[in-house]
């Protein structure tokens, strides 16, 4: 009898290690040269973690060699709980913050802490995929709220709002958005908090961009609007401090934890039971949320991630058929393309051939759990020079492919 997968797996997707991936392995293992832009991974494009917190890891790799509390090293909950005090959260003491093995960890646990059979959570369609997978795995039931791509991708609060049950339990707001590159408008976010609040919901808030920051654009934490209900907030080493794979993150509870108690007490278990996250990562948090922020600099109109941002938008809305928002946050551009305009049955076709004719691998817009079938990310991460050459080759094969 043949090994059978969880039943619970079945439905699971996760596009950007998916098929389309599996099918660009294939390739190189055939002597392929493939442009990835399918994953926003910044070490792979030479964009290194600061060296302060390379030399902290190092300094204290002796000091890591045991458990640490489940929850994380004081020193690192304590560098969280002061970056809540700059940005204005009052309120957070050490245990309200949890350390974990980057953001996914995090994630999960909150949703294996919270959820019953069939209990649903609103998310953002499109989605960082995580989020719908790690609601199903749990036994829960994703239901995706519009995003409005006329208005810059803010959330739509009227859909969001008529798609509220008896079951659901949390909004999820990502923001800045991976894969939009959307930051919210501090009305929408005020809305949500204002809903969350009236039906009891949990707000989930995925922060992990929020210092990639272009033209002079504001980050506003939603926690700073949540008072009468739970707020969750997410954030970690991997995007902003180019520490991916150091696997870092933190959790911070706000608002109303008071009306959170047994929620807090099954999360605190589930720490306890992985034993604690990563101790090594844990000495550089202090580094990194303290002092001089490298990432400012990349940012700026003369930094490198601005400038592969802008330069990946601008080529993309020059190609008659396609429009993109322009970008105000986060790593990645979202084009649609019009398929009246192109012999594509859909986004997953198109970077099927965008692959296996030029050798560039993106994602399908569907596997952000889009509703539409006509978008596809982009990962603006490699230098100029190299985005420019993975850029023509996407321009040739919609080229290659109008009607």
């Amino acid at each position: 009898m043949d090994i059978q997968k969880s039943d619970r797996l079945t439905h699971l997707q996760y596009d950007i290690r998916g098929p389309i991936y599996e099918k660009s392995l294939e390739l190189e293992s055939q002597g392929y040269k493939i442009i990835s832009l399918n994953i926003g991974n910044p070490a792979t494009f030479g964009f290194d973690a600061p060296d302060e917190i390379v030399h902290d890891i190092i300094l204290n790799i002796r000091n890591a060699q045991g458990y640490s509390d489940s929850r994380g090293l004081f020193a690192a909950r304590k560098a969280v709980m002061h970056y809540t005090q700059n940005i204005g959260l009052p309120g957070i003491t050490i245990n309200d913050i949890y350390i974990g093995n980057g953001v996914s960890e995090l994630i999960m646990l909150a949703m294996q802490a919270l959820l019953n059979e069939g209990d649903e959570v609103l998310i953002p369609t499109p989605d960082y995929p995580l989020w719908t997978a790690s609601v199903a795995f749990c036994g829960g039931k994703p239901v995706h709220y519009v995003c409005d791509e006329a208005a810059d991708w803010n959330p739509d609060l009227a859909d969001l709002e008529r798609k509220i049950t008896p079951r659901t339990r949390a909004i999820v707001v990502i923001n800045p958005n991976n894969p939009t590159g959307a930051v919210y408008d501090k009305a929408a976010l005020e809305g949500i908090a204002r809903i969350a609040e009236r039906h009891k919901l949990i707000v989930f808030s995925d922060e992990i961009y929020d210092r990639i920051l272009y033209n002079d654009n504001v980050h506003y934490p939603i926690s700073k609007m949540v008072n009468d209900t739970l707020c969750i907030t997410m954030g970690g080493l991997s995007k902003n401090y180019r520490a991916a794979g150091f696997r870092g993150g933190w959790l911070i509870l706000s608002g109303a934890r008071h009306r959170a108690k047994s929620y807090i007490e099954g999360l605190t278990l589930l720490a306890s039971m992985r034993l604690c996250a990563n101790v090594p990562t844990q000495y550089a948090i202090q580094t990194a949320l303290g002092g001089y922020q490298s990432i400012n600099d990349l940012v700026l109109p003369t930094g490198r991630l601005y400038r592969q941002m802008m330069l990946a938008w601008e080529r993309m809305v020059a190609i008659p058929g396609i429009t993109c928002v322009k970008p105000k946050g986060a790593l990645y551009i979202f084009p649609k393309i019009d398929l009246t305009q192109f012999d594509f049955v859909d986004d997953q076709d198109f970077v099927l051939k965008l692959l296996t004719e030029q050798k560039v691998l993106v994602v399908a817009g569907t596997g952000f759990n889009y509703v539409a079938n006509d978008h596809f990310r982009i990962v603006c991460l490699p230098t100029v020079d190299e985005l420019t050459v993975a850029l023509d080759r996407i321009a040739q094969c919609l080229e290659n492919h109008r009607r």
